[in-house]
């Protein structure tokens, strides 16, 4: 099978095409056949050896995939060859077949396309956790998303909008703001240009937000969580920004707000049949057309390095898919 590999710490230009053996099961394992691979900002940080998640070299890149089951291991009962599904694999994703733990692995309906199916398990699955399990999102409250036209905000304003919420999306272009209108946000701040709080006092009233979303840190994280509003939930995602942020703690105390961290891969293993009902309800979203998982491009395997520099670059708006 063809493969992409990293052969040592680099950026993606150091990954090469190779062809490998076709991966057997283990007892509680599973082989899929890939259909396609979502790039996410963990594989480039796991290339260069950044990631907590630490493979050994040389090793094929790729957390998420969706396609068809060709083989399951002895002890897997509850999947069989031929299924439909996705699955997190942390790492194998980027090739024409993948090993994956059997209980990483979901069923989808079959109408339901393979591009759309991997662009959603992770950056979907992050934001629903984390509105959904840990900041108890309501109707009528104001969701704030940073970063809003990446694979993980762009979900969190469409989530934020089917859960009732009013949206504030925030981005660092005209134009990347504008998808996020187009996905259902209701007030937009573009943050290389305005001033964050001022901006966000505006659109509140002085009321501040009830829930930040935020897969950035860096600079914007305390404007955002000084414009919180009483009772808030600032849900710590990730730092695409580069710069883990640190938050002075009078700041909660005097908002009477909480810092919560957000781990949905964790959170999906740790509680098995929590992490199932949020798939299963993201999954029916996106089978009845309600919910549609924004890919902005489709990339043959052997452009893995293209792909991965466009992650780099911030250049991305939802998702970058590759088929093998």
């Amino acid at each position: 099978m063809k493969a992409v590999v990293s052969i040592g710490p680099g950026l993606p230009d150091t990954l090469v095409i190779q062809d490998l053996p076709s991966p057997q099961p283990g007892p509680d394992e599973i082989v899929i056949s890939v259909k396609a691979a979502a790039v996410n900002f963990p594989d480039y940080l796991m290339i260069q050896g950044r990631h907590q998640t630490r493979p050994d070299w040389p090793f094929t890149p790729g957390w998420e995939v969706a396609g068809i089951v060709k083989s399951v291991g002895a002890n897997v009962t509850d999947i069989k060859p031929g299924d439909h599904g996705v699955a997190m694999v942390k790492w194998g994703g980027y090739a024409e077949e993948a090993l994956a733990p059997a209980e990483r692995f979901w069923p989808i309906p079959r109408q339901m396309d393979f591009v759309s199916a991997a662009a959603f398990p992770l950056a979907y699955g992050t934001s629903y956790h984390a509105l959904k399990d840990r900041a108890h999102l309501q109707p009528g409250e104001t969701l704030l998303v940073l970063g809003a036209a990446g694979g993980v905000g762009i979900a969190a304003v469409q989530f934020g909008k089917l859960m009732g919420a009013r949206v504030i999306a925030c981005a660092s272009s005209r134009e990347k703001l504008a998808t996020c209108k187009a996905h259902g946000a209701d007030e937009l701040v573009n943050y290389a240009e305005e001033d964050l709080r001022e901006a966000l006092k505006w659109a509140t009233n002085g009321r501040g937000v009830d829930v930040v979303l935020d897969p950035v840190g860096g600079q914007y994280a305390e404007p955002a969580v000084r414009s919180m509003a009483w009772n808030g939930r600032y849900l710590i995602v990730g730092f695409t920004g580069g710069a883990i942020p640190r938050i002075p703690l009078n700041l909660p105390l005097l908002k009477g707000c909480s810092l919560v961290g957000v781990a949905w891969h964790t959170f999906s293993v740790r509680d098995r049949d929590g992490g199932r009902e949020d798939f299963r309800e993201m999954a029916e979203w996106i089978a009845s057309g309600r919910l549609k998982p924004l890919v902005s491009a489709v990339y043959p395997l052997e452009q893995a390095s293209k792909a991965l520099d466009e992650v780099m670059s911030r250049r991305v708006q939802g998702k970058i898919i590759l088929t093998p």
